[in-house]
């Protein structure tokens, strides 16, 4: 998905404003030069694009006093190239939850998005809700389960399921992109569920199934500290799919439609978009933010943050900018002007 998210930036920056450099990360940890044409980053028709180690190598600065990156080819010829700003377009881990943030604050290079502790904060949901709750924010209620609790004490875990009533649903705690979420109808179901879960992540929370319309919204940091702005909002209507998957989300599988603006009165736009901005500003996010919600018979319950959300053309995070006057080239102008500024 990053990838793929790489090669729609990378359409949309105007090569007359911006001299474009291209770093892939290969399954094994490699810092690569990646292509520049965007359709060697397509997906679709189940395919899923990745980083291919061509021989390259490219090397980050050694300490703060320099901001260039040294790239090797594979040849062996070096070149130092200057940056002035990235956008790490990681989705999930090691990329999405601080990790790479931090590397970069420690060479002082300016990056999109947010910092070291919004990233993590966003990236683990059982913190995150944490925050939220601290905020009076609204979130469902949920149970945290560890690998240690799982193993030594199953009973507790079960009895903490039952008394959230079932169906409910089980996720890592820190897994993006609906990895690793699975759905237990019963008591007899929750054990594969949860050892699923703790496959991807050392916890795992389970929450109950809520009942409403599944909404999000992009929220855009604002120039000189003013406060946040919140878009039109997205709705995912599930025309034949039980959950919002990861096959549903990005191998194109069927049963998902996704709506923006969504159909909901101004009021109730009003309500979401002031939640959203709280939920930003309560973990401390920069830049860019989806913010997902369920709109309950109670009324708005938010799920999660995602503080580098899906970024393709076609994604819901770009789809409300533009549905709310913003194309998706000046959405990636201000971006990278934010993170000058800051």
């Amino acid at each position: 998905m990053s990838v793929a998210t790489a090669g729609g930036v990378l359409s949309a920056l105007d090569p007359e404003k911006y001299d474009i450099l291209p770093v892939g990360i290969t399954h094994d940890g490699s810092y690569v030069l990646g292509s520049s044409d965007p359709a060697d980053y397509f997906m679709g028709d189940g395919r899923m694009p990745e980083v291919h180690d061509d021989g390259s190598i490219v090397l980050w600065p050694g300490d703060a006093d320099s901001r260039e990156l040294t790239v090797v080819d594979a040849d062996g010829a070096a070149r130092t190239i200057a940056i002035d700003v990235v956008f790490p377009i990681l989705h999930g881990k090691w990329g999405e939850d601080g990790t790479v943030q931090g590397m970069l604050d420690l060479v002082d290079l300016p990056y999109v998005g947010s910092g070291v502790l919004a990233s993590s904060v966003g990236m683990d949901k059982h913190f995150m809700k944490t925050v939220f709750l601290q905020a009076g924010l609204p979130v469902a209620p949920w149970a945290t389960v560890s690998r240690r609790q799982w193993a030594e004490d199953r009973a507790s875990v079960e009895a903490a399921a039952a008394q959230l009533g079932y169906p409910v649903f089980v996720k890592p705690a820190r897994a993006g992109s609906s990895v690793g979420v699975g759905k237990a109808a019963d008591a007899a179901e929750l054990a594969a569920v949860v050892e699923e879960a703790l496959q991807e992540d050392s916890r795992a929370l389970i929450e109950p199934t809520l009942v409403g319309r599944e909404i999000e919204i992009a929220v855009l940091g604002s120039p000189a500290g003013a406060r946040p702005r919140a878009s039109v909002a997205g709705e995912i209507v599930l025309t034949g799919r039980e959950f919002y998957d990861f096959e549903g989300k990005y191998l194109g599988g069927d049963g998902v439609d996704l709506r923006c603006p969504a159909q909901i009165g101004d009021e109730q736009l009003a309500e979401m978009q002031d939640l959203a901005i709280r939920a930003f500003e309560s973990i401390g996010a920069e830049g860019l933010s989806r913010v997902d919600f369920f709109l309950t018979a109670e009324g708005w319950v938010i799920n999660e943050i995602n503080t580098m959300p899906g970024f393709t053309p076609i994604s819901m995070y770009p789809k409300c900018w533009e549905a709310s006057g913003l194309s998706y080239p000046e959405l990636i102008d201000e971006l990278i002007a934010l993170a000058l500024e800051e």
